[in-house]
């Protein structure tokens, strides 16, 4: 574990100060922080090889070209697939997007769509919008009274309804759960319902096999497994992802264009039109070689340890509740103290420089189904220590020993 506390110094944001307190960083699963190697090869592509993609024979052209090609290779081996099958995308959101846009065309009102009650806005809207424009149904995998999806009733529905779609988080940004996707996408299978697992908070604390999954479809962010912001990616299996119906036009993902008609060229570039976010990839490529250099099991294991004793502290506090599932989880925990407003402490808190989230975290079907207005949100990394949450802690009596007077 002294492997793990070394860590920390990569990541140059956790050495600042907010209020005039050393700042404790817990909102990793909003934005995780960035390793220093990730910056600086952004920083590197900018001064010494910043050109266009895909475009030039220059040297330059040809390099960054290369590098960006290399970065598709590294993830599409990281999640265990074929490099063809991986799209880059500005984020999971966008990749969800393309995914409902593609497929609203081989709906129709005799078809549903199945989605769970945990799932973050960007797995809901898109597929309302995709029932709208096609007339198919929307139904909901049910979940219990502490947030925890209900497995058998889900896997009955499916067996039942026999859903054109079946949409489900990997692990919930809310609540941390993670949820059992190999059952779904199994018992989808059986009904061939096409699967779409969004998987942006799993990504970095699972490192999911997607060959092993068999899923047709699995999204991802960048910024939340630490790289940069604005990109993402879709993986779908290449007959899955080639069937889907374009979803922006423009330059580079054309096979012929005249003024008459188009022809587009195969995924990904089908995908992918425009100048791409050549640094933001290149990032994520530095991020993905970070991660490969760690032991994924002494990560996860260190993790768990640290979600422990933070939910055990919690626990300890009268009058903390504790939303989700607390046995299956990636390092999450939403919570509130009694009656009060979770925006009143997380204020509160900032002040002894935690930052964590409060609201609604865009789960507001989830939410209303707690019958609470919002939590208070601590999602962890490895980047976090054992002394983050002390220091959390004492804050957290203080700021409720203020607010009860």
């Amino acid at each position: 574990m002294n492997i793990i506390a070394e860590l920390r110094h990569d990541f140059p944001v956790l050495s600042q100060s907010i209020e005039g307190q050393p700042l404790i960083y817990l909102d990793s699963g909003a934005t995780s922080q960035k390793p220093q190697s990730v910056i600086d090869e952004i920083n590197d592509f900018y001064s010494k090889n910043n050109s266009n993609v895909h475009r030039g024979l220059h040297s330059l052209s040809e390099n960054a070209t290369s590098k960006y090609e290399y970065v598709r290779t590294q993830l599409a081996k990281f999640l265990s697939v074929n490099s063809k099958e991986v799209v880059w995308t500005s984020g999971a959101t966008e990749s969800l997007n393309i995914i409902a846009s593609g497929l609203t065309c081989d709906l129709n009102s005799q078809d549903i769509i199945l989605i769970s009650a945990l799932e973050h806005h960007a797995n809901i809207v898109p597929w309302q919008q995709a029932a709208q424009e096609s007339g198919a149904k929307i139904a909901i995998m049910p979940i219990n009274k502490q947030g925890i999806l209900d497995i058998p009733a889900a896997i009955a529905m499916i067996e039942d309804l026999k859903p054109k779609v079946m949409a489900c988080t990997h692990a919930s940004n809310t609540l941390g759960n993670i949820n059992p996707i190999a059952k779904l996408i199994d018992a989808a299978k059986k009904v061939n319902a096409i699967t779409v697992i969004d998987g942006a908070q799993a990504f970095l604390h699972l490192r999911p096999n997607l060959s092993q999954l068999d899923c047709d479809f699995y999204v991802g962010s960048a910024h939340k497994a630490l790289g940069p912001t604005g990109l993402g990616f879709l993986y779908g299996k290449f007959k899955k992802l080639n069937a889907l119906s374009v979803f922006k036009t423009g330059g580079e993902m054309i096979d012929k264009v005249t003024y008459e008609s188009s022809s587009y060229r195969e995924a990904p570039a089908k995908f992918e039109p425009g100048t791409p976010n050549i640094s933001g990839v290149l990032g994520f490529g530095a991020a993905i070689n970070y991660l490969n250099k760690l032991d994924p099991i002494v990560l996860h294991q260190y993790e768990q340890t640290l979600y422990s004793y933070c939910l055990n502290q919690l626990q300890a506090i009268d009058g903390i509740i504790i939303y989700g599932d607390t046995q299956n989880n990636i390092g999450t925990i939403s919570f509130n103290y009694r009656d009060e407003h979770h925006y009143d402490i997380a204020t509160l808190l900032n002040s002894y420089g935690i930052a964590l989230r409060s609201g609604h975290h865009c789960t507001q079907p989830l939410i209303a189904e707690l019958g609470i207005q919002g939590t208070l949100r601590v999602s962890l990394a490895f980047y976090n220590s054992h002394n983050d949450i002390d220091t959390f802690i004492t804050a957290l009596k203080s700021s409720i020993k203020l607010i009860a007077g």
